[in-house]
């Protein structure tokens, strides 16, 4: 993108809905670099490449909040690199909590699955008996307790 386009091009362009750049606009990640006399907004090639920045930290797992972080530190010069490795590093604990948690899960899951003989009525399913159980021995947690709480028992 060479020349100034309208948000409607600039969000087929980037497979994105108008609303969602609108929404980026909003909350600082991009932002017109002018607005015609019938008040469109045009963008340039910077907001182009913010949007690639911005896919790319999504597909990582970073919230749009730490992306207007990343994207706040990269356009100051002055800024030292340890606080975008700090916010990586983070991310990275974030990811294997949910890691963790998966792995709880699914454990639980499996040991719920080995129990079903998969014939039968459903009123004898193991699976499901677990499920209705609240005192049963399927992983689950409070909703005011921690993520890194659940546990299998």
């Amino acid at each position: 993108m060479n020349n100034h386009v309208t948000i409607g091009r600039l969000a087929r362009e980037a497979g994105l809905a108008a609303e969602t750049l609108r929404y980026y606009e909003r909350i600082g990640l991009i932002r017109p670099v002018q607005r015609t006399q019938s008040n469109y907004r045009l963008y340039d090639g910077e907001a182009e490449a913010r949007l690639r920045f911005i896919r790319r930290a999504q597909n990582l797992g970073f919230s749009l909040s730490e992306i207007k972080e990343l994207l706040d530190i990269s356009h100051q010069p002055e800024s030292d690199m340890a606080a975008v490795k700090a916010l990586a590093e983070r991310k990275i604990g974030d990811i294997d909590r949910k890691i963790a948690d998966l792995r709880r899960m699914r454990d639980a899951l499996a040991q719920q699955a080995e129990r079903c003989p998969g014939h039968g009525p459903v009123e004898h399913c193991p699976i499901l008996a677990a499920l209705a159980d609240a005192d049963g021995d399927l992983p689950s947690r409070n909703k005011w307790e921690p993520a890194d709480s659940l546990q299998v028992r």
